[in-house]
C-alpha cells in the first residue's frame, strides 16, 4: 500500500507470463550463456523454494495509478489482480510484474515468526482496492489517538470475480512453494505499526473456505471465550501469545502503541467487527483458539503449569 498521488499519464496493461518452477535449457543439458556453458546433467535434490510466505496487499489506488507505481523505481509486487477482474478465454487473468524466483520490494522493514525482511522469503500480491474513505494518515491517526471510539471509515469491497482470481493464483503459489498456512499473511500482520493492508473488508474467512490461510475452529473459540469473560489474561501474557503467533511484538506489559497496533491487525483479520485495538474476551479466545490450532507447542509455553 502507498499513498495516493497523480499519474500523468496512464500504463499500457500486460500480462506477463508466469515463470515455471526450476531452470533448465529447453533442448537438453548444455545452456550457453555469455562467455560460458552450463551442463545441467548432475542434478542436487538437497534444495527448496526460498519463499516461505504469501503478502496480502491492496494498492489504495485505482488500476492504472498502481501499474505505475508497481512499475516504477521504488516498489514492486510479484502480482497485481486487476480491477475490475477480467478474463482470458474463461480463466481469471491477473498481471505478473517480477518473476517469482526474483525478489519483489513489497513488504518493507517487515517481520513474521522473528524471521525479518520477508521480501527475502515471499510473494506479494497486490489487489487493486482503494481502501479507506479517507487518506491512510487520517486512518492512522483517528486509530492512534482514539482507539476508544468506533472510528466510522468506509472500505472499498473485494468483488466476487477478483476474490475468484486470488483464490486461483493462491493456491498455485501455495502449492507450488509449499507455503505453510500460517504464512499467509497481511501486510498489516509483518509491519502493523506501519500498514494496514488489506483491511477489515478483505474476506480471510472466504479465503479460508477456498483452502487458503487459517481460520479457529468457533468451538474453540467458545471455549476460550468463556474463560476470558471471568478473566482477561495479563497484558503480558496477551503481548507474549501474539508474539507466539507470529507478530513483531516486544513485551512490555504496556498498552503502547505498538500493542494497539498489533491488536488493530489482529482484529481486522479475526474479529473485522470491531479493530479498535483494544485488549477484550473475544480477541484473547480467537487467539488462544489459532494457537491451540496452529501452534500448539507455543500455546502450552504460554499457559501456566
Amino acid at each position: 500500500m502507498w499513498r495516493k498521488r497523480a499519474v500523468a499519464a496512464s500504463l499500457p496493461l500486460l500480462l506477463a507470463a508466469c515463470a515455471g518452477p526450476g531452470i533448465g535449457p529447453e533442448t537438453g543439458p548444455l545452456e550457453p550463456r555469455p562467455g560460458y556453458v552450463v551442463d545441467h546433467t548432475h542434478v542436487a535434490p538437497s534444495h527448496n523454494s526460498r519463499v516461505r510466505h504469501l503478502v496480502m496487499h491492496y494498492t489504495d489506488v485505482d488500476e492504472a495509478e498502481s501499474l505505475a507505481v508497481l512499475t516504477g523505481s521504488r516498489v514492486s509486487s510479484h502480482y497485481v489482480l486487476p480491477l475490475p477482474a477480467r478474463e482470458h478465454r474463461g480463466e481469471p487473468l491477473v498481471y505478473q510484474l517480477v518473476d517469482e524466483e526474483r525478489r519483489a520490494w513489497h513488504a518493507g522493514a517487515s517481520a513474521w515468526k522473528r524471521r525479518t525482511n520477508i521480501n527475502d522469503t515471499s510473494i506479494g500480491i497486490e489487489i487493486v482496492n482503494t481502501g479507506p474513505d479517507r487518506p491512510y494518515a487520517e486512518v492512522e491517526r483517528l486509530l492512534e489517538q482514539h482507539p476508544e471510539a468506533t472510528v466510522e471509515i468506509g472500505w472499498a469491497p473485494y468483488p466476487e470475480a477478483q476474490i475468484q482470481a486470488l483464490i486461483a493464483l493462491s493456491r498455485d503459489i501455495i502449492e507450488r512453494h509449499n507455503i505453510h498456512p500460517t504464512d499467509v499473511v497481511a501486510h498489516s500482520d509483518i509491519s502493523p505499526t506501519r500498514k494496514i493492508d488489506p483491511g477489515p473488508a478483505f474476506p480471510w474467512h472466504a479465503l479460508y473456505e477456498a483452502g487458503i490461510g487459517v481460520w479457529p475452529e468457533e468451538a474453540t473459540v467458545a471455549r476460550y471465550r468463556d474463560r476470558f469473560d471471568q478473566a482477561l489474561p495479563e497484558l503480558s501474557t496477551l503481548q507474549a501469545a501474539l508474539q507466539a503467533w507470529g507478530y513483531p511484538l516486544a513485551v512490555s506489559d504496556e498498552l503502547d502503541s505498538q500493542t494497539r497496533a498489533v491488536l488493530r491487525a489482529f482484529q481486522m483479520r479475526f474479529r473485522p467487527t470491531d479493530y479498535r485495538g483494544l485488549p477484550d474476551a473475544e480477541t484473547a479466545a480467537i487467539l488462544w483458539a489459532l494457537l491451540a490450532r496452529y501452534r500448539p507447542d507455543e500455546l502450552t509455553a504460554l499457559e501456566p503449569r
